[in-house]
Parts: C-alpha cells; sequence; structure tokens
C-alpha cells in the first residue's frame, strides 16, 4: 500500500486526501506534506480510509521506502491529483 493515495471516510479529517508511507496490521500512516509531515504522519485505521487512485508516481513508493521523499514531493503529487480530479 505504500504511495497509495488514500481518502479519509471518517473523523474531523473526512475527505482529506493522503499518501500512505507505511502499513501494519489494523493501521496505516498518512502524510499530507503540510500540517501531516514525513517526521509526524497520522496513524488511522485501515477501515477509515478508501484507496483512490494506486500508484500517483511509480517511483514514490520507492522513495519513502528509501527515504529519499520529502515533503515537497509529496504536497507536488498531491497537487497534481487534485488539479486531475478538477477537470
Amino acid at each position: 500500500m505504500t504511495g497509495m493515495l488514500a481518502s479519509s471516510k471518517a473523523g474531523h479529517d473526512k475527505n482529506a486526501v493522503y499518501i500512505i508511507i507505511k502499513e501494519e496490521t489494523e493501521y496505516v500512516y498518512l502524510v499530507d506534506g503540510r500540517s501531516r509531515t514525513l517526521e509526524k504522519p497520522k496513524r488511522k485505521n485501515k477501515k477509515h480510509i478508501q484507496i483512490i487512485k494506486k500508484y500517483p508516481e511509480p517511483e514514490l513508493p520507492e522513495r519513502i521506502k528509501t527515504g529519499l521523499a520529502d515533503d515537497a514531493q509529496i504536497r507536488k503529487v498531491l497537487k497534481q491529483y487534485r488539479m486531475s480530479t478538477t477537470k
């Protein structure tokens, strides 16, 4: 799941779009590059998210796993996604 886009289905952040950076048994860790950075991801129950797109950039999951991704890249990917959905 790492690198996939996800939308929050529940909570105060309902409908917010994030990128999954880590997966555990019951939880995923989400970032948006602004309020939820790579250093401080949001932990969310898997049943409270909806996967909305597999891999926005093919190399993004590998960059996240190796630690080469940064918050600017996360913001760029999310901005591109938002631009593509508003057309």
